[in-house]
């Protein structure tokens, strides 16, 4: 329904000013598996990879509370003889990446990796080790054509500025905050990523820098404590990924909490945040056939404890 009446969720979320804070999705066990070719909506199961195999691993995967990416090489959509498959630990004060090559004609292979060993927080020592960081730009226009419309040409301005170890990506969640670059191991989502200023974002994370303006939040924390951590962020204007430790939670009346951080060589805040709906029902995707109500996070106060 909402295709035919030509809605498109991101350009309509950025005009009803909807903030990005608190909205990366919660996710703290990853794998991501090479796999060219063209993706359909649910992308595990409706691509090239070989269908029993995909059902199965999404099985597994669901059991052990892993989220299943696919991935390709940006623009390139070749097969290789080599299959690429990055697991990964997105922990609150831990995070690692590990990586293997599978052959390309044994999509089996993949029922064979330990999916409960990424729930540790140090490497299991199931492959080598990953790069620094891994930058996944959505593209999965199956599931929503903002994610094609809108990650595409970010994808293409990484390529074009030879950033590394950046992937196009199936679907990561929030369609309506595309273009979506999710930064792996650390779980950082960036939301609104534009492609003229893409390749700068994904330079400042490298550095450990977080990029205020397009912050999601990260996946290992609750959506409420991500907007928390954000305000902080905003308050100190702390941009270091590890500037921030979160120390506690107390929560309060009527959906709200109190996040307790402390910076690092720094002050301690307690930062205030409620949740409530938001007052207008809108679609959330593109593809949305009924109107929803999210969840929006408001700064109450943020006093030094």
């Amino acid at each position: 329904m909402a295709d035919r009446l030509g809605l498109r969720c991101a350009p309509a979320s950025i005009a009803r000013g909807e903030p990005l804070g608190g909205t990366a999705s919660r996710v703290q066990r990853w794998l991501v598996v090479e796999q060219p070719g063209a993706w359909g909506r649910e992308a595990l199961v409706e691509s090239e990879l070989d269908r029993t195999v995909a059902t199965r691993l999404q099985a597994d995967a669901r059991r052990h509370g892993v989220r299943v990416l696919l991935a390709r090489r940006i623009g390139d959509r070749r097969r290789h003889r080599a299959r690429r498959v990055f697991l990964a630990h997105s922990g609150v004060e831990r995070w690692w990446i590990e990586q293997l090559d599978l052959p390309d004609d044994r999509p089996q292979d993949l029922l064979a990796i330990d999916l409960g060993a990424i729930a540790f927080p140090d490497p299991p020592g199931i492959g080598e080790p990953g790069p620094l960081a891994l930058h996944l730009v959505c593209t999965n226009g199956r599931h929503d054509p903002c994610c094609a419309d809108l990650g595409r040409p970010v994808a293409r301005a990484l390529a074009a500025a030879h950033a590394p170890d950046v992937w196009e990506s199936s679907h990561v969640g929030g369609d309506r905050f595309a273009a979506n670059v999710v930064c792996l191991p650390d779980g950082v989502y960036y939301g609104r990523v534009a492609p003229d200023t893409a390749a700068t974002l994904v330079a400042r994370h490298r550095a450990g820098l977080v990029d205020l303006e397009h912050y999601r939040g990260r996946s290992c924390l609750p959506p409420l404590v991500q907007a928390a951590d954000l305000y902080a962020r905003r308050h100190l204007d702390e941009r270091r990924i590890d500037g921030l430790t979160v120390l506690g939670t107390r929560p309060g009346e009527d959906d709200s909490v109190v996040v307790t951080v402390q910076q690092r060589a720094g002050v301690t805040l307690e930062v205030g945040v409620r949740r409530e709906r938001s007052p207008l029902a809108v679609q959330l995707t593109c593809h949305a056939a009924e109107t929803s109500r999210p969840w929006l996070y408001r700064l109450e106060a943020v006093r030094e404890a």
